[in-house]
């Protein structure tokens, strides 16, 4: 069970610092465009689109490191002490909620990424790209946080599996 959770740790943290540079790259398409628009006077045509789509990938990759460092929007004014009893239920009931609505995701995402697969749908821009490059970031992204949810309720109720998380 240790080296399944470690696996999923080790997704989350490589899906994340791949998100940040990602972000990184964003800002760096968007300053050449500004540079290219405002300075020579020649706008590109890809800028827009590519950032959307590495934007979009970034988020949704974001999202399992966010939750693994419980990084996520978290308010805690009544049960602030971690490892009571009623902590560990309403914690496991929260990532129960973010379980249930990420397979719902992941499932409605991956239908929609194989009907654009298998119909080759295309951006409508000049560049055309095909949808399910950004249409499968869903599932993947939705993918990702919902192991690391599962891995996270495990880690509350499984002795010793919050210490082993922590090594890396």
């Amino acid at each position: 069970m240790h080296i399944l959770l470690k696996t999923i740790d080790h997704a989350s943290e490589f899906a994340g610092r791949l998100a940040a540079w990602l972000f990184f790259a964003v800002g760096f398409f968007i300053t050449y465009e500004v540079f290219m628009r405002h300075v020579f006077i020649m706008p590109t045509i890809w800028v827009d689109e590519v950032s959307r789509i590495v934007q979009i990938w970034a988020a949704y990759l974001a999202a399992g490191f966010a939750l693994k460092h419980r990084q996520m929007v978290v308010i805690d004014l009544i049960f602030r002490e971690e490892g009571t009893p009623v902590r560990k239920w309403l914690d496991s009931f929260s990532l129960l909620l973010i379980i249930v609505f990420s397979a719902v995701a992941v499932y409605y995402g991956f239908e929609l990424w194989l009907k654009s697969t298998l119909r080759g749908h295309t951006t409508d821009t000049y560049l055309a790209l095909p949808k399910w490059f950004t249409q499968a970031s869903i599932w993947v992204g939705f993918g990702l946080l919902m192991l690391q949810a599962i891995a996270e309720t495990i880690k509350i109720w499984l002795p010793g599996s919050q210490e082993v998380a922590d090594e890396q």
